[in-house]
């Protein structure tokens, strides 16, 4: 009986093992064969698609022509002037936001939506130079929005899609990654900060939308970046950060132009010892002054450069950034306590908060 056993069964288990084999790779005969288990669907190409982010995003994008009278003579250049950009519909009854360079100094403005609509009754609500966004306006109701998500922080390594309409060819998707954030280095004013990422960026996307894969807005795309040195870069680009733009949307809506807060003063993250912090993860105990405006706001109430401002408004700064926005989202005219550090000695100071003043 014994050597019966062993005689049938290395036969019988390899059968089985072959079996096992056939069914778990035909998914057709493991149904047959077992008709109550679900059979999961192979894999296809569109399992790696981002069209339905697509379709939810792209709706919302428009094309924007603008046009100005020069006022150079006819000989030395054309007497129009026409920009190509691209916009983003931010509400159902027709707020846009775009880039402002796309719009400055344009005597008429025509908006195209991907249906075909076309107007040209646009009504430019108002601009911030800092960030280089305009806010436009136009006649129309149940218009297609981009989807948004207050909640969503864009981290380094995100893949991105770029929509715009370059080189008038028509709506078109780029791809690519966040690179970097908080990117501060390249423009004139620290209250702006933007993310750069290497989906390509041409003219006429200026004013489009970066979205994730989802189709949630991450940003407003910025022109392409080119060194002082002309140099021809690639796969740099850069945008404005979804939050920061509803932030100036809300102050255009509100004023017809962004209010920020001005101190008179540069200043730069150090450690407990004082040393400056040139990395992410070092503890921050304070901001250092430097370049004290000595007309400004806080020169007048008694801070000095090398003064170290370690609690504004009884918060602790933590975060330059942050405590950078603190200042520019309050309204001029309001007295804020800072606690500073000096010569070993900590004390506080009332400073009254004044106007930005910002060049058109």
């Amino acid at each position: 009986m014994l050597k019966f056993i062993k005689f049938v069964l290395p036969p019988l288990l390899a059968g089985l093992a072959v079996a096992f084999v056939v069914t778990l790779t035909v998914p057709s005969l493991r149904q047959a064969i077992l008709p109550n288990i679900p059979v999961s669907n192979p894999i296809r190409s569109n399992h790696m698609s981002f069209a339905e982010g697509v379709e939810k995003a792209a709706p919302a994008v428009v094309t924007i022509f603008s046009e100005g009278i020069s006022s150079q003579p006819r000989y030395k250049r054309q007497n129009t002037v026409q920009e190509l950009g691209s916009g983003v519909i931010m509400s159902s009854d027709g707020y846009i936001l775009t880039n402002y360079h796309v719009v400055n100094n344009a005597d008429l403005i025509m908006v195209i939506l991907t249906d075909g609509r076309r107007f040209s009754d646009v009504q430019l609500i108002g601009f911030d130079t800092i960030t280089d966004l305009a806010l436009l306006k136009i006649d129309a109701k149940h218009l297609p929005v981009i989807p948004i998500d207050d909640n969503f922080a864009p981290r380094v390594g995100d893949v991105v899609l770029a929509i715009g309409n370059p080189l008038n060819l028509g709506q078109t998707i780029t791809q690519g990654i966040i690179s970097a954030t908080g990117k501060q280095t390249l423009t004139d004013s620290p209250y702006n900060s933007l993310l750069q990422m290497d989906a390509a960026v041409n003219v006429g996307n200026s004013g489009g939308a970066l979205v994730n894969s989802n189709g949630v807005l991450v940003g407003i795309t910025s022109a392409q970046f080119r060194t002082r040195y002309n140099i021809d870069i690639q796969g740099i680009s850069f945008a404005v950060p979804y939050a920061l733009a509803k932030d100036v949307m809300a102050k255009l809506i509100k004023d017809g132009r962004v209010v920020r807060g001005y101190l008179g003063f540069n200043g730069a993250p150090v450690d407990k010892n004082g040393n400056e912090i040139t990395d992410r993860y070092t503890q921050v105990f304070g901001i250092r002054i430097s370049d004290l405006d000595p007309l400004g706001p806080a020169w007048q109430a008694g801070m000095k450069d090398g003064d170290i401002i370690v609690k504004m408004a009884g918060q602790a700064v933590t975060n330059p950034q942050s405590a950078l926005n603190l200042v520019g989202n309050t309204r001029p005219g309001t007295k804020l306590t800072f606690e500073i550090f000096r010569d070993g000695l900590y004390q506080e100071v009332l400073v009254e908060v004044a106007e930005l003043e910002t060049r058109i």
